[in-house]
């Protein structure tokens, strides 16, 4: 059997995802817009036949026409290009392709990686999803890892998005790319009809960020109802712009909050960009809490190229007591300080919940010089965490 194995450079980055594909078999692979998708598919796929819905010129000759795809591949007889998968890019924007990729995988054998930025036109329209004939690969933002000398001040204030993090003007490109696209792309798409109420929600979701997210108070913020603001949540979730994280739950003496879920954009430039926070230092309660959403991206990206599945949680009780990550089944507890110098007194929430659940291991990662143990926990700088 033959595998593409794909692990190479992506321009400047050294992508972490492994697209392995066994010939034959077809992907999808889903991000944000600017996460590096096509560039990662250009470099690896370099001989592929590709189809660009990003140009309105196709998107309009295959939405009047979605034959012409099977009708163009099937005459080109045995060229050698349709031995190698066939790309195409932003598949979303003429879903009924899809129904044509499926007859052609099934009838001709081909192979096809179908690149995309949201698949909530697809789920909405109830659009042909391939049945489980095409794996599903995601790339996220930029990890620590995939950067050399990776600056942490950079990446707090400018985001992970390859273009943003190198830009020498990071504030113009966020905020071209919040009105080009977190707006325009949504407004295009047809997924909000009262787009000013959706503007509104776009800012009160930026102050909210990593916190709990209260429906009643957004919705107040908005003018519309809780559950509009219950729809514009589930649109960014769709978008893969940003993702919920819910309390763990497992039953304890102590009274939780079980209720309110968490909520995190997809990039911290994105979100710092949005509540106009710049971050001048590694220290202070804007960098702890920019430190956090950075550090959950992380955990993100991770658990989705390890393929390791692992639930990411939070833990708080009605008096406050909090621990910011809790991984799998509470095997792992995850508190997240943006301070150079840990203290006891800091961490009565993880010393609770090791009391209570008895976690496998018990993490502080923070700003201090080296790791060293505190009792049960260890504490690891977050150079070392990554």
């Amino acid at each position: 059997m033959i595998y593409y194995r794909c692990m190479v450079q992506n321009n400047l980055y050294n992508r972490a995802l492994k697209f392995e594909l066994p010939r034959g078999q077809s992907a999808f692979l889903w991000g944000p817009r600017k996460c590096g998708k096509s560039t990662f598919l250009k470099a690896n796929f370099k001989d592929s036949l590709r189809f660009d819905l990003l140009k309105t010129d196709s998107v309009f000759e295959y939405s009047k026409r979605p034959a012409l795809l099977r009708e163009r591949l099937l005459a080109m007889g045995n060229d050698p290009c349709l031995s190698r998968p066939i790309i195409i890019d932003e598949v979303q924007k003429v879903p009924q392709l899809l129904d044509e990729v499926h007859w052609l995988i099934e009838e001709k054998g081909l192979q096809f990686i179908l690149c995309g930025s949201s698949a909530r036109k697809l789920k909405k329209d109830h659009v042909n999803m391939l049945g489980g004939r095409a794996w599903r690969f995601e790339m996220f933002p930029l990890m620590a890892h995939e950067i050399d000398n990776f600056d942490l001040i950079i990446a707090l204030n400018s985001g992970l998005i390859p273009s943003h993090y190198t830009s020498s003007n990071p504030r113009r490109s966020l905020k071209a790319y919040i009105q080009d696209y977190l707006i325009e792309e949504i407004r295009n798409e047809g997924l909000v009809r009262n787009f000013n109420a959706f503007s509104r929600f776009l800012d009160a979701v930026a102050f909210t960020n990593s916190e709990m997210v209260n429906f009643t108070n957004i919705a107040s913020d908005c003018g519309v109802d809780s559950k509009t603001v219950r729809e514009y949540f589930n649109i960014l979730e769709d978008t893969l712009l940003g993702r919920f994280v819910y309390p763990f739950t497992k039953k304890t003496s102590r009274q939780l909050i079980t209720k309110m879920p968490k909520f995190y954009l997809f990039d911290v430039g994105v979100a710092n960009a949005l509540r106009k926070r710049h971050v001048g230092e590694l220290r202070g309660s804007e960098f702890g809490m920019s430190f956090e959403h950075f550090i959950f991206m992380e955990l993100v990206a991770y658990r989705g190229y390890s393929e390791k599945d692992f639930e990411i949680r939070f833990w708080r009780t009605s008096t406050g007591l909090e621990v910011d990550f809790i991984l799998g089944d509470g095997e792992v507890a995850l508190e997240v300080k943006g301070s150079a110098n840990i203290e006891g007194s800091m961490l009565h929430g993880l010393k609770s919940f090791q009391a209570d659940f008895k976690p496998a291991k018990s993490i502080v990662v923070c700003c201090e010089s080296a790791p060293r143990k505190m009792g049960e926990m260890d504490v690891i700088p977050w150079k070392h965490f990554f």
